[in-house]
């Protein structure tokens, strides 16, 4: 199995995590209406690696930011879905914050209503196999999710039709704020892929070469022909589930750090640096490249034009 690009990884992982503290921020001076944050999920970008941004489709996470800045979107296109601009690829501005979308990159629409997005990716998947092509669609949702009908039903189907698809469960413990003791009886989603045919795999959410391992062998499985894989990503996220959670009102400072200890992007900096092909003053120095892409593409998404009044009637109504 061929290894992927580290260095790229731990590029889109700093740069969500930069990102993502920019945002924050923003949000908090009140300059930014709604924030999603994705520190401690960055290790899942692992599974960007392992698919064909031209060939293969992702239906993502709201917190698969890193994965997705591999997959091609960009930091001006965040900036300009943050502040909710007509520039805005995603949805000239008219989705929640986090809802990327963009066709011509094969990134498809989560759904706020979780996880409504995931049967939508089963018909992807489908079409895919009626057209006889080789894409392969990845399918993210949370451990919330993953309690809900639509999980069920798209599993069900896509395994009896052997869809190339892989679901991937994003487990940080917490459905908003239900623990997951309090929202299922097992202790691993991945156990019930065994009800639907199909392979299921935990995984370490911090590593995210453990994740692109496992996720090529789920992809060149569907691309085979052999059907859909359940991936479980043990994770963990460091802020509130949104800029309107209070997550002090449910889990301990004393939890927050213990789980802060195994932060995934000072894990796998560490890791390309024992492998001596990265060092200190290159890592201050991709920050500082960072730092200035991301405060470019702040101010040119500020400074993009906002959405006229008579805006909010198009594509609404029939003229």
């Amino acid at each position: 199995m061929a290894q992927p690009d580290l260095l790229e990884l731990y590029r889109v992982m700093l740069l969500a995590r930069m990102i993502d503290e920019r945002i924050w921020f923003l949000n908090r001076q009140g300059r930014a209406h709604f924030a999603v944050p994705v520190a401690g999920h960055e290790g899942v970008a692992g599974y960007a690696f392992a698919l064909n941004p031209p060939q293969d489709y992702v239906v993502p996470h709201y917190r698969d930011l890193a994965a997705l800045l591999h997959f091609g979107l960009t930091s001006q296109e965040v900036f300009l879905n943050l502040f909710a601009k007509p520039a805005d690829p995603n949805s000239a501005g008219r989705q929640m914050f986090a809802h990327w979308s963009n066709p011509q990159k094969h990134i498809l629409s989560l759904s706020s209503p979780q996880p409504n997005h995931i049967t939508h990716a089963v018909g992807v998947a489908l079409a895919s196999k009626i057209r006889g092509e080789k894409s392969v669609t990845w399918a993210g949702f949370g451990d919330g999710s993953s309690s809900k009908g639509d999980i069920h039903e798209s599993m069900n189907f896509a395994s009896i039709h052997k869809l190339p698809i892989v679901f991937c469960c994003e487990n940080n413990r917490y459905a908003i704020s239900v623990p997951q003791e309090k929202q299922m009886a097992v202790q691993n989603v991945a156990d019930r892929a065994s009800g639907y045919g199909m392979p299921g795999v935990v995984v370490n959410g911090n590593d995210p070469l453990e994740v692109y391992q496992v996720a090529c062998k789920a992809v060149e499985r569907a691309r085979r022909g052999e059907g859909p894989s359940l991936i479980e990503i043990k994770t963990y996220r460091f802020l509130p589930h949104t800029s309107n959670d209070d997550d002090k009102r449910y889990r301990s400072p004393e939890e927050l750090l213990a789980e802060r200890a195994n932060d995934p992007v000072t894990l796998f900096r560490e890791v390309i640096i024992h492998e001596k092909i990265w060092d200190d003053a290159h890592d201050q120095a991709l920050k500082r490249e960072l730092q200035k892409e991301i405060d470019d593409a702040q101010a040119f998404a500020e400074a993009s034009p906002a959405a006229e009044p008579e805006d909010a009637f198009t594509n609404v109504y029939a003229s």
